[in-house]
């Protein structure tokens, strides 16, 4: 699908932005906010709301993503759905890749979707020692960083281009997220990357 180089958003992000609002609750404001829109252009893809949006055939996937608040270190993953068996297997892969990376995590925050206030994804938190916090009902700005990084690996990633196949799209985020990671520039961290922030938080400068 070509999609014009001035679209403010691809049909997979409209569709992430249609979610929102419909099932997760947003605000139209809030979610207009988050996705780079204006409430009235938001309203007209409401509107619109074709089988693009709904259509969970070929192509359609849930992108995940875990931020450490300190360092802005980021994991993501893209899985087929963001039902509570995703969400939970998703969480326990980033403690680990976390852990793995020296961090040790305290506590967790997501957004209010259904598998995150599921007694099962209470259950995981409990049992990996996390306080569970999430965010306020309809303020995606609570959680903004993560707001951020998603928008941003969207627009550059995800949905930069069209791809054969889900696995292709996947393959491509490998390289995006170690950029990001190791060596594109981050403006709340002084100009250096995610890595070298966490090297400094834990003593190991280079």
């Amino acid at each position: 699908m070509n999609i014009h180089k001035n679209a403010r958003l691809t049909p997979q992000g409209r569709h992430l932005m249609v979610r929102r609002i419909e099932e997760h609750g947003w605000k139209v404001a809030d979610a207009a906010s988050a996705a780079g829109l204006s409430v009235r252009r938001t309203h007209h893809w409401l509107g619109l709301d074709t089988g693009v949006n709904r259509n969970r055939g070929i192509g359609y996937d849930v992108l995940h993503v875990c931020i450490d608040d300190a360092s802005r270190l980021a994991y993501t993953g893209i899985l087929p759905d963001e039902k509570k068996a995703s969400a939970i297997a998703f969480l326990n892969r980033a403690l680990g890749w976390f852990a793995r990376h020296g961090v040790t995590v305290e506590r967790v925050m997501t957004d209010n979707g259904s598998a995150y206030r599921s007694h099962d994804f209470r259950a995981a938190c409990a049992q990996a020692g996390l306080r569970h916090i999430r965010t306020r009902p309809y303020t995606p700005r609570t959680n903004g960083k993560a707001e951020r990084f998603i928008q941003t690996s969207l627009r550059e990633r995800a949905y930069a281009r069209a791809y054969l196949s889900s696995a292709e799209r996947t393959h491509a985020m490998h390289p995006w997220i170690a950029d990001c990671n190791h060596r594109r520039p981050h403006s709340a961290l002084g100009g250096h990357p995610p890595a070298l922030r966490l090297n400094n938080v834990l003593g190991l400068d280079s």
